[in-house]
């Protein structure tokens, strides 16, 4: 096959994440698992799709139905690995889909790689059509290379082979530069050759690696796409380097958000996922968790081991310590905690407080309404300028159903009190400390729901003494 000199940079893409992760001692599939409030293989999608391929292929075999649920995105399509040979045979299971695509390049990503840049894809696409080079790999030089395939170079610096270590010599052991896993193929040359591939290797599968020494038989050049930033093309292996790697994005997160304008006093003990977003003058105090699709307004400042998951707070919010607010959203210039629980479905309206140890739960508050102190909100829709009293209840379950209480605007409901659901507080109504209401109130009234109260007079006197008789008769010898 003649070497060729396109410039023409147009490329595939094929994505490798049939696997189980073996040395991730799991049931599942690496790619599910999470890495900084996102899912592994998400990074290297995000990545992969990025690059603008004119095809996107990920290869399925493990949980091959999961991960297609979890991943289908327009422009993706899927292709299974039934035997999971080898990253070879991965290639070969989606031969059919690759001779239909006319892009000059295939590249083969691993899914392990989230820290893999759309930057570096495209420079090594790139640089394949300027080189005219039937396979380049993307390499990188590491002081301690244990665990992946060597990079053997012949005259010109071309790469003559890829040993896997395992297959290594002793020499060969102590190269430096490695494989990344990660290879762009001319499609016409790698087609042409993909059959010869065989399993006569340490791990007897069919490793897409081997093609380097074939194309070297038949004279076709292959070379290297070194980077200087190793972590970049390294793959997660295991769950030390899961960690290792959610480190160094946690710590990307920060700075980013710190260089755009956000406090965070202590980023080593600050959590905050890689989707979150905080605006500017916004303050992040140690211990703090910002987690999933959680966004903050302007301004906002969460105190210490505050946890917010998958919210969205306006301008101005407080988050107190120890507060967890999950699947909420907050208005401007709101209040939260300490020790507050917004539960999924709390709409907090703009100025309202919602203080220590005040659970809301699938309930909207209203603008300026204030519920400051051990209080039970759960499918409420209350009204602006409201007060909630100390232990007040909406008792929305009746052991079958849940019932909707509804508040209107400017009622004062006292502290104590008992909302028995279904149940409507009328517009500037007044609810009596103590009381248990079980029917609604009208407009502008006041409700009480009290037992009456009895004094018996000097009761406990007499009790005292009943007492005190009892324990002298008990103590008396006969």
């Amino acid at each position: 096959m003649p070497q060729k000199t396109s410039s023409d940079a147009r490329f595939s893409v094929l994505i490798l994440a049939a696997g189980k992760a073996t040395r991730f001692r799991s049931e599942h599939t690496k790619v599910l698992h999470v890495l900084a409030g996102r899912l592994l293989g998400d990074y290297v999608l995000d990545t992969a799709l990025g690059s603008k391929p004119e095809c996107a292929w990920m290869v399925v075999g493990h949980e091959a139905e999961r991960v297609r649920a979890t991943f289908a995105r327009s422009g993706l399509g899927f292709i299974t690995q039934r035997q999971q040979q080898g990253t070879g045979d991965a290639v070969m299971a989606a031969r059919a889909e690759i001779e239909k695509c006319a892009s000059p390049a295939l590249l083969v990503l691993v899914g392990d790689a989230p820290l893999l840049t759309a930057k570096t894809l495209q420079a090594l696409t790139q640089s394949r059509a300027d080189s005219g080079s039937a396979a380049v790999a993307l390499t990188t030089r590491l002081g301690k290379p244990a665990g992946y395939g060597r990079i053997v170079r012949g005259p010109g610096g071309r790469i003559r082979s890829i040993i896997e270590e395992k297959d290594c010599t002793p020499t060969q052991k102590r190269i430096r530069e490695v494989s990344s896993g990660i290879l762009c193929f001319d499609r016409e040359a790698l087609l042409e050759h993909l059959d010869e591939l065989t399993d006569t290797n340490a791990q007897k599968e069919y490793l897409l690696s081997d093609l380097v020494r074939i194309f070297n038989r038949r004279r076709l050049k292959v070379t290297a796409f070194p980077v200087a930033e190793s972590r970049e093309v390294l793959g997660v292996n295991d769950r030390v380097e899961l960690a290792r790697v959610e480190r160094v994005i946690r710590r990307r997160k920060a700075e980013e958000l710190m260089r755009g304008g956000v406090t965070i006093v202590d980023h080593r003990t600050t959590v905050i996922d890689d989707a979150v977003q905080v605006g500017r003058d916004s303050r992040v105090e140690p211990g703090a968790h910002l987690l999933g699709n959680t966004r903050l307004g302007r301004e906002c400042v969460v105190r210490p081991y505050a946890l917010i998951t998958d919210s969205s707070l306006g301008d101005r919010v407080t988050v107190h310590s120890f507060s967890v607010v999950s699947g909420s959203e907050v208005a401007a210039g709101a209040s939260i905690g300490p020790f507050a629980h917004l539960r999924p479905g709390a709409v907090i309206g703009s100025e309202a407080h919602i203080g220590n140890y005040v659970e809301v739960k699938n309930s909207r508050i209203g603008a300026g309404t204030k519920a400051n102190h051990l209080t039970y909100l759960g499918d409420a829709r209350v009204g602006e300028r409201v007060n909630v009293g100390a232990g007040v209840i909406t008792c929305n379950y009746d052991g079958e159903k849940k019932h909707p209480t509804t508040i209107e605007d400017s009622v004062f409901v006292g502290s104590g009190s008992m909302l028995v659901a279904p149940i409507r507080i009328g517009r500037g109504a007044y609810v009596a400390a103590g009381s248990t209401l079980t029917e609604n109130v009208p407009d502008e009234s006041l409700a009480l729901g009290r037992a009456r109260q009895v004094n018996k007079v000097g009761w406990a006197r007499e009790k005292r003494k009943r007492k005190k008789a009892e324990g002298a008769a008990g103590g008396r010898s006969e």
